[in-house]
Parts: structure tokens; sequence; C-alpha cells
């Protein structure tokens, strides 16, 4: 069989609204639950409203005060994080097994899929063997948070462009106490915006040599 039949199809869908954390997860939960061997990869790109979201097994201490921010109860690994307009999301849909790929992969795919981005804007951006996400100059700018079912990615990043950061105060980052966030607008002046890195996250999947065919879909 030729690597062009093995290679899955990819769908990139594009949110160009801000969008509810809730429903999307529970999307994504369904299309895990329900996909079959055949079935297309999928990659979101999206914002969402401002939101807490609390890990599997996160601890609500790390919940520092209480706000105005709802907080939803997810299944993905973790501890507890904020969400919200002026970060980018990209939740990753892949059959792993069928990449070839474990959970290692995927979590250093990720993180230097965000590296690279960064790279772009002249950025240098690293990983923590021992804290995932991506950080520059020991303040974190890209977090991760998978789960797994039956070899089955859903979840994924979340890079700060712009965002206030008000949320990040009210806990601590990931359960780290005192961990520094930081965007690529205190980075860089003329930064780029949401359309600029979802245009960069797309051609970088569509050359990546995993997918025999990547559909974009603007929702």
């Amino acid at each position: 069989m030729s690597d062009a039949v093995l290679k899955p199809q990819l769908i990139i869908r594009q949110f160009d609204n801000l969008t509810s954390y809730a429903d999307r997860f529970v999307e994504m939960k369904a299309l895990t639950e329900q996909r079959d061997a055949d079935t297309p990869d999928e990659l979101w790109i999206l914002q969402h409203h401002d939101v807490l979201t609390q890990g599997q097994a996160g601890k609500p201490e790390h919940i520092l005060m209480s706000s105005n921010i709802p907080v939803v109860q997810t299944d993905r690994g973790g501890q507890v994080t904020w969400h919200g307009p002026g970060q980018l999301v990209a939740y990753f849909m892949f059959d792993l097994n069928r990449l070839g790929w474990n959970v290692r992969t995927l979590v250093s795919y990720a993180e230097n899929l965000m590296i690279e981005l960064l790279k772009k804007y002249e950025i240098e951006a690293y990983a923590k063997p021992d804290a995932p996400g991506v950080y520059v100059d020991g303040r974190k700018i890209g977090s991760l948070g998978f789960k797994i079912r039956k070899g089955r990615s859903y979840h994924g990043l979340s890079l700060n462009i712009d965002c206030d950061l008000f949320g990040f105060h009210t806990i601590n980052p990931c359960g780290y106490a005192g961990l520094e966030m930081v965007r690529i607008s205190d980075l860089k002046p003329d930064y780029p915006h949401f359309e600029n890195l979802c245009a960069d996250i797309i051609e970088t999947l569509q050359h990546s040599g995993y997918f025999k065919e990547v559909q974009v879909q603007h929702i």
C-alpha cells in the first residue's frame, strides 16, 4: 500500500468569531467517541469567550479568587487555565495510531508548532521537559492539555497573542504558583494577529507531510 493511501485527510476548521468553550468541548468529545478508522483528522483553530477550564485532576485551590469568569470542569490533563479573546486555541482531533504517534510525539509536535510560529516572528521560545508548554525567558506564552481516548486525541494548545491577563491573575496557571504569563504583543510591537497565525498554522499543516489532503473551512 502506498504512503498516499496510508496518510489520513485533515480538516482544519477556523472559527472566525468568539466561540463557547462548553459547546466545543461537547462537540470534540462526541467526534472522538463516534469516529472510526476512516474518519478524517480535524484541527480546530479558534478564540473562546472568557472561561477558566479545570483539568480532570485539577485542584480547586489553584483558583485563587472568585470572579465573573465562568469555570468549566473538563477532561483534559493538567490543572486550571484561562481561555479568552486574544488567545489562539487549537484543538487536535488526531488518530494517533494511524499517524504512528504516541502521546509524547503529540506533545512535542504541539510545542514545536508554537516554537516555530514564534521563531517566524523573531521570538525565541523553548519547551521544558518537566513542565509542558512553551516559554520565553522563563515566562509562559503557550499551554498544552490533551485527552487521549482509544488512541485518539482531543483538546490541544493555547497561545497568548494580545489577551487581557486578568484571568491568569485569578489562578495559579497550570497549577504553578507565581508563574508569569507573557503575550506575543509584549514581545513585538508590530505583532501578528489571530488571522496571521491561523494562516501560518494552516500552511505548516499543509506542508507537514503527515496528511494526504488538507481542507480548510471557515466557520
